[in-house]
């Protein structure tokens, strides 16, 4: 019961967020779009806000961090991690590529990870992607978009990074849609969900630190690089293509 009513909770907290969205969008005349990636940014005052903040933390907590996690962990440790929270995302995958009516992606995915954890060593080997069968990552977001939901404003989420309404959607479904995390909150274990987000976040800023590091120091606005990088990038996943010119940037709501 517990578990329904927080759902119940933040879908009409995405529901509020939608009708201040129509609301802002009426009373404001410069909201920045551009047609061709599908970029609606209403917000745009609130998310420049929202990334410096996010911009603060990452220098003072995140990016030493990961800095000194590659500093002490060898690059094979650093895989073989990367590899492993990968498989755990399988299940992820598998539904979104069966809602998104993708027999062939949902026969991959399932491939992937029964190769991967039982001749991979529970996922710490990719012997799927040396096979030739690569991962296409999949969330809820994606699933909408294939059914042609739009993406809506543009959202700089608060530690989170770079999103839009549509997705952020995505993102409460794909919490509950994640068999390993209802299999540890089921059996009171929910700390080990957390531990196991703060590695994911860990190792993905870790895998990051060239691009923001680039973005930083090479854009002249880094929020409009990270916007249009942001949108290339989710276009790609949803067209499933792979990512083009668009550089991979410092997103955690996939996590």
């Amino acid at each position: 019961m517990t578990k329904i009513t927080s759902f119940k909770k933040m879908m009409m907290l995405l529901m509020l967020m939608s009708v201040s969205v129509t609301l802002s969008a009426c009373s404001s005349d410069e909201v920045f779009r551009d047609e061709e990636l599908g970029i609606y940014d209403p917000f745009e005052k609130y998310n420049r806000q929202s990334l410096r903040g996010n911009n603060f933390a990452d220098k003072i907590v995140l990016e030493p961090l990961a800095k000194g996690y590659r500093k002490v962990t060898p690059k094979a440790a650093r895989i073989i991690t990367r590899n492993f929270l990968t498989n755990l995302n399988s299940p992820v995958d598998i539904g979104n590529q069966i809602l998104q009516g993708d027999a062939k992606g949902a026969a991959n995915a399932s491939a992937r990870m029964v190769i991967n954890t039982l001749a991979g060593f529970g996922g710490i080997l990719d012997l799927a992607e040396q096979g030739g069968i690569p991962r296409e990552p999949e969330d809820f977001g994606q699933t909408l978009a294939t059914w042609g939901v739009g993406s809506g404003p543009y959202i700089m989420l608060p530690l989170m990074g770079p999103s839009n309404l549509r997705d952020v959607s995505g993102i409460v479904v794909d919490r509950y849609m994640d068999p390993l995390r209802s299999y540890l909150f089921n059996i009171e274990e929910g700390h080990l969900n957390y531990n196991l987000l703060g590695i994911r976040i860990l190792s993905k800023r870790e895998e990051l630190i060239e691009v923001i590091d680039d973005l930083r120091q090479n854009s002249f606005d880094s929020y409009a690089a990270i916007r249009s990088a942001y949108y290339q990038q989710r276009n790609a996943l949803i067209n499933d293509k792979e990512g083009g010119s668009a550089p991979e940037i410092p997103e955690y709501d996939d996590f």
